[in-house]
């Protein structure tokens, strides 16, 4: 079996990244800048979304495959598209694409420097870019270019904590991105390859060469930082909490998720073997988080930090679910993983929109307290997305709060499912407690919230930004709530491809570069299309 040769692959990275150079052209005009990402942005999304659904359309083996430059493998760098990476891309085009229509209207000081709406798309190119290359140098790089980009829209961010953030993430990053390069040029020292399936045909032999398993932990390692894990963390809050809306809400709910990508790739196609290992060592680190999350969450009177917070918890809950390591398991995480990702971005995009009605765009809960009050739709879309986060029905969270808890029956682990019940009515109280002070309080101050007539700059920026993008977010947690049957099924086949990762090698790498018996087990498999390897 070879994979699908398809060029749609690569349009979710090229895309943004030229709507980026023609951002820069337009660095005079913000407004033409602003449309042209959010054009670029929608291009991405449907291209991905296009991508997916030829996975879909090809059945259980199917993959689609660019190999970049028509260079064969492994000389040459080459996008994979298999089930997990299609559907984590159109999760995080979907999100880019909605924080690109906030943008639109948000007014936001910040969002008027000639380099943030190029950034912004970078942090696209990145996300999709890490999803989709089927090579660890590669992954590395875009994984770069999305820590940078987003350093710099904090950096320039209004917050006056911005500045200090952003170094500060700079910096811890670094070490996630030391370790990142010492475990790549370990496994390129092993193995003298750099192609994601390559690795994973050496790995699946049993042996373990001398810098094999120090590549592992230091990969690992990385990942855990990159996606903020307890007690990897502690650059997470600060920076999330000072990024402007739209970009604290692509932290929080996408960009987090590539280290959680890393993860179950490194579980289910390079280190195998040891899966079991890591497994109860992400079951150990996702409990922490759960309970150090929300419990942080709960004390905390800020609502982006609260719901940074959030994101150490619900993190948690997707690595105990990766570390029951069963394929229900791990069909529990993957729905997770995309709910939350709709849940989070919504719920902070609400919160700015919010913010932006108070005086000084403050995010404090007691700056907040009434400025909800009287804005019905919004308090609506506050309790939908309150609640989805909690797991209430009918909203998506349910179904990913309800996978998890059949998968820890399933395992049997009934402690720990017992914790995992606990930390979700943690989820409830701050949530709930949040919606009470915003929307039910009686306002402590006069709130800024009627759009002004005047068109100047200055008097524009105390308009409040618009809730479109976080109702369209939030109309996406009732729709995956009660249509959850696509969402699902699209989760099952997605696992049923990953625990064989046979299927992956077989779709990248030519005949003369498998192994004899990868070889036999990839003619079993059926042909789906006949790939030209150009040497």
């Amino acid at each position: 079996m070879t994979g699908v040769d398809n060029p749609l692959v690569i349009a979710p990275i090229i895309v943004p990244l030229v709507g980026a150079a023609i951002c820069l052209l337009f660095s005079q005009n913000n407004r033409v800048q602003r449309v042209v990402a959010l054009i670029a942005g929608i291009i991405a999304c449907l291209c991905s979304i296009a991508v997916l659904i030829a996975n879909v359309q090809g059945g259980d083996n199917a993959v689609q495959v660019y190999r970049v430059g028509g260079y064969a493998v492994p000389f040459g760098v080459v996008l994979v598209a298999d089930m997990m990476a299609s559907l984590f891309a159109v999760m995080g085009t979907t999100v880019v694409a909605a924080g690109l229509l906030y943008c639109l209207q948000c007014r936001d000081h910040s969002l008027t420097y000639p380099v943030f709406m190029p950034a912004f798309l970078g942090v696209g190119a990145g996300l999709s870019g890490s999803f989709y290359t089927g090579d660890v140098f590669t992954f590395f790089v875009f994984l770069e270019l999305m820590v940078m980009s987003s350093v710099v829209m904090v950096a320039v961010s209004d917050n006056r904590l911005g500045l200090e953030a952003a170094i500060k993430y700079l910096f811890i990053s670094g070490i996630g991105t030391m370790l990142l390069l010492l475990s790549i040029a370990a496994i390129y020292t092993t193995f003298g390859t750099l192609t994601m399936a390559h690795i994973a045909q050496e790995l699946a032999s049993g042996e373990r060469p001398l810098l094999a398993l120090p590549a592992a932990v230091m990969f690992m390692s990385a990942l855990l930082v990159k996606s903020a894990v307890v007690p990897f963390h502690f650059w997470q809050p600060d920076f999330h909490t000072t990024a402007p809306t739209p970009v604290s809400g692509l932290l929080s709910s996408v960009v987090v998720k590539v280290g959680i990508y890393g993860i179950i790739r490194n579980n289910t196609l390079y280190f195998t073997q040891e899966a079991q290992f890591i497994q109860n060592i992400l079951i150990i680190l996702g409990l922490i988080g759960i309970f150090f999350g929300g419990l942080s969450a709960l004390r905390t009177w800020n609502a982006k930090r609260m719901l940074a917070y959030s994101t150490l918890g619900q993190v948690g809950f997707m690595l105990v679910a990766i570390g029951w390591g069963s394929p229900i398991a791990l069909v529990a995480a993957i729905i997770y993983i995309v709910n939350h990702a709709y849940i989070k971005s919504g719920m902070l995009m609400l919160t700015g929109a919010l913010s932006s009605r108070v005086h000084g765009h403050s995010s404090d809960i007691k700056d907040l307290e009434g400025a909800g009050r009287g804005y019905t739709l919004l308090s609506i879309l506050y309790l939908i997305g309150g609640l989805a986060l909690a797991g209430v029905p009918p909203f998506n969270g349910f179904i990913s709060k309800l996978a998890l808890v059949r998968s820890g029956v399933d395992a049997e682990s009934w402690l720990i499912l017992g914790l995992v019940i606990a930390g979700g009515i943690l989820t409830l109280i701050y949530m709930t407690r949040t919606w009470q002070w915003i929307f039910q309080r009686a306002p402590r101050q006069q709130h800024d919230a009627a759009p002004l007539p005047h068109a100047t700059v200055e008097i524009e920026a105390h308009r409040p930004d618009s809730p479109l993008a976080p109702a369209l977010l939030l109309a996406f947690c009732v729709v995956l709530g009660i249509f959850a049957a696509p969402l699902i099924e699209m989760a099952q086949a997605t696992v049923s491809q990953i625990t064989q990762p046979t299927i992956y090698t077989c779709a990248v790498l030519p005949p003369e570069l498998l192994s004899a018996e990868a070889f036999d087990t990839c003619q079993a498999l059926p042909r789906i299309a006949q790939v030209p390897e150009v040497q």
